[in-house]
């Protein structure tokens, strides 16, 4: 999909000597930013003498060699990749997909390709191009890498428009099944607070007071794990009204309940002393899932062409399947 990346090489003389790195590149390559040179060096591009350099601040000597190892270009639409899909259902207006944990919905920096898109065009061939937008052809809406579950995606102007409106409205039916450490106290209720950019780590999302956009999040609990007095996990069915980056996720946690495997958000559990097998099989399979316990289970809207509602649910994947059964035996302990 992409060709090799370019290799650019220099040398510092004596009077750049004591500089610090990011301040030399920069001025040996004036055609890239700083702010682009230091992500470049904090992403392991830059080398000397075969030795990866991660610091912006390291400080260069006189006559020392630098390599700088640029990404290959990403062409300027996404072309088709032959990625394995589970169709759900498909027409000629849309189609949706149970997406598998590990796949990134559109192509964006890190992820160029070997994304949903890609797999997309290569399903519906070339038709699919452009709908919507040339980077992010046919998405309405987004699952995180990680979260397994239901996804539509248009293939015509007219049903995206159409589907991103009833989006809007909030009139698209959604239900995630979340497996969570302990239990909320009320068994059901409602999330409310807004949700920006983490103020001490912009990589995380967080409920702020301020400046962010008001997110609401439905909950119930389906399944508690563990003593009746203090559940050691529960399984949570979410349904969104509104749809903001890592939601579920980060309404959770600020609930005080993190899901199981969230490797942003979440948090490791140990067992507590004398353990019974049930126990050991519970928490070993909880340390084991790696990834977020989140799966979109259900996705209903009304057919923009057909004029019907259609509604949709997935099984649970097999390693989700497979947490939930062993969280089971804190029951039967």
């Amino acid at each position: 999909m992409t060709s090799e990346p370019e290799l650019r090489c220099t040398r510092a003389d004596a009077a750049e000597a004591g500089w610090r790195l990011d301040r030399f590149l920069a001025a040996k390559f004036p055609e890239f930013s700083r702010a682009r040179l230091q992500a470049l060096i904090a992403g392991g591009r830059v080398s000397s003498g075969g030795e990866t350099i991660k610091d912006a601040n390291y400080r260069i000597k006189s006559e020392q060699g630098f390599v700088l190892m640029l990404p290959p270009p990403v062409a300027a639409e996404p072309l088709g990749q032959a990625i394995p899909l589970k169709v759900v259902y498909e027409d000629e207006h849309l189609i949706v997909i149970d997406k598998q944990a590990g796949l990134v919905v559109h192509p964006a920096a890190g992820n160029p390709d070997g994304t949903l898109v890609n797999a997309l065009i290569a399903h519906c061939g070339d038709s699919l191009k452009g709908v919507g937008g040339v980077a992010r052809p046919g998405i309405v809406h987004r699952l995180d890498k990680d979260t397994t579950g239901l996804l539509v995606a248009a293939k015509t102007e007219k049903v995206m428009t159409s589907l991103a409106k009833q989006f809007a409205a909030h009139a698209i039916e959604r239900a995630y099944h979340a497996v969570v450490w302990g239990a909320p106290r009320q068994a059901e209720g409602r999330i409310e607070g807004q949700i920006g950019r983490n103020p001490f780590d912009r990589k995380r999302m967080g409920v702020v007071r301020g400046g962010g956009k008001d997110a609401r999040t439905r909950y119930c609990t389906l399944e508690r794990f563990g003593p009746p007095s203090q559940a050691i996990a529960a399984l949570v069915e979410c349904r969104l009204e509104t749809g903001r980056t890592h939601q579920i996720r980060v309404h959770l946690t600020h609930l005080g309940h993190p899901l199981i495997g969230d490797p942003t958000y979440g948090r490791a559990r140990s067992a507590p002393r004398g353990r019974s097998e049930a126990q050991i099989a519970a928490y070993g399979a909880a340390a084991g899932f790696t990834r977020q316990a989140l799966h979109a289970r259900l996705l209903g809207f009304h057919h923009p062409v057909l004029n019907r509602p259609l509604r949709f649910e997935s099984e649970w994947p097999a390693d989700f399947a497979a947490l939930i059964e062993a969280l089971r035996g804190l029951n039967e302990a």
